[in-house]
């Protein structure tokens, strides 16, 4: 019988929503499901796991363990899988995911499909679809043989199910000693005061038709007030417009939100590839033939300057 370790993401000290999404599925399915939650002051997060459909929660708690490092939380998670006997490992596609997955794969010798947007499990065979090509195909990978499966899954592939209030049963895995050739002393980050892409249920995105800095400054309103994280295309980012840390598309953040705002972007595939998977989207931009209509289920053909007041005062009268 088929057992799943998802490995949980923590920011903030809260558990990421991708985890929970990943959890949700595993029950939905009814496989038996542990967690491997690895980090510095976690344990307490044990419980939120627990609730979200995981059966046991294998805890490396330690203060060397507060920055990603992969030595030692490729050790940690290689413990977990070890003494859980889980046949797969799951994780989200993110920064951490991305690094851990593929070195666990190696470490264990196990099979690695990254980039899931889809799990189908019938019996001893497992098959994921993600796409590729920069979203213009999808495609179907299906492991071969009864090997280690680690899969990266990306967040919003799920639906996150409400937690059912439930105590862990922990298991503490003893801390992982590493070389000492890498040290992770400190963690530099953007202030930048803005709702992170990743966790963003909504997000607003400008493109080259903001004209420039002062175009941004114009839309960003409309991202304060939604709530929404403020995401951009890879033209403003080059011009310098925007940071990297906005940047959505194949070469930027991969963003699945609830509702995407494509303000001024034309919608070339590198974009598309970015954003295509969000549960909504709506477009706004001057040109009817721009390929971003082609993904957008709501579509506003107009001079985005005019477009955007219109929409902040509508919206400001629906919250009133």
């Amino acid at each position: 019988m088929a057992k799943i370790l998802v490995v949980a993401e923590v920011k903030d000290g809260e558990v990421r929503k991708p985890t929970l999404e990943i959890l949700s599925k595993t029950r939905e399915l009814g496989i038996a499901t542990d967690a491997a939650l690895v980090g510095s002051n976690v344990k307490a997060l044990a419980d939120v796991l627990a609730g979200h459909g995981a059966g046991t929660v294998y805890v490396a708690d330690d203060p060397s363990l507060e920055h990603y490092s992969s030595e030692l939380h490729v050790a940690a998670v290689s413990e977990a899988v070890k003494q859980s006997g889980a046949d797969m490992v799951w994780t989200s596609v993110s920064e951490t995911g991305k690094a851990l997955g593929p070195v666990l794969a190696a470490r264990m010798d196990a099979a690695f499909a990254g980039d899931a947007q889809v799990v189908e499990i019938n019996g001893d065979d497992v098959t994921i679809q993600r796409p590729a090509m920069a979203t213009k195909v999808a495609q179907r990978l299906k492991f071969k043989g009864s090997t280690l499966k680690v899969i990266t899954i990306r967040s919003g592939a799920f639906d996150l199910v409400p937690a059912e209030p439930k105590g862990a049963t922990v298991v503490d895995l003893p801390t992982p000693q590493g070389s000492g050739k890498i040290i992770v002393k400190e963690v530099l980050q953007e202030e930048s005061g803005e709702i992170d892409l990743g966790d963003a249920a909504m997000i607003v995105s400008v493109g080259r038709g903001v004209k420039g800095p002062e175009g941004v400054e114009a839309v960003k309103p409309l991202a304060d007030l939604l709530g929404a994280g403020f995401g951009a295309s890879r033209a403003v980012v080059d011009s310098g417009w925007m940071p990297y840390s906005a940047q959505v598309g194949q070469t930027g953040r991969v963003v699945t939100p609830d509702v995407y705002f494509a303000i001024g972007i034309s919608g070339a595939i590198q974009h598309l590839a970015g954003m295509s998977g969000s549960k909504l989207i709506v477009a706004v931009n001057k040109d009817p033939e721009a390929p971003i209509f082609s993904v957008a289920d709501y579509g506003i053909v107009g001079d985005l300057f005019k477009v955007v007041p219109v929409l902040i005062d509508e919206i400001q009268k629906v919250k009133k």
